[in-house]
């Protein structure tokens, strides 16, 4: 069984299923949680729902969906989420937010994950 269904199944036995991502929002909620532990953002981030340390190195990530404005100029929308997700350099060259290599997929449903906190 590959990582990703032990940990899926793991969430669901605990009674961990997040909310359904909110309207006009694509994803899976469930991959997103599970795919932010498994790129390590809990390291960096404050996640609500993910466990980890209280780090304070990236920005708390549970109020994401009420900000309206993200890396500083762009619309806290999906597409500029995965966009930041996937490549943060291309939006702010000096951000120290690595480029963790994050698929199309998986930024899909982590936007999903982080936008219905």
């Amino acid at each position: 069984m590959s990582a990703l269904r032990v940990a899926a199944l793991a969430l669901l036995l605990a009674g961990c299923s997040p909310t359904p991502p909110p309207p006009g929002v694509r994803g899976d909620t469930l991959r997103g949680k599970i795919a932010v532990t498994q790129y390590a953002c809990n390291s960096c981030h404050m996640i609500p729902g993910v466990p980890g340390s209280k780090v304070y190195v990236g920005r708390p990530l549970g109020e994401l969906a009420k900000t309206r404005v993200m890396a500083g100029a762009l619309p806290t929308d999906q597409a500029n989420v995965m966009r930041w997700i996937q490549d943060p350099q291309s939006i702010d060259p000096n951000t120290a937010m690595p480029n963790m290599g994050v698929s199309e997929r998986d930024a899909r449903d982590i936007s999903a994950y982080l936008l219905g906190l």
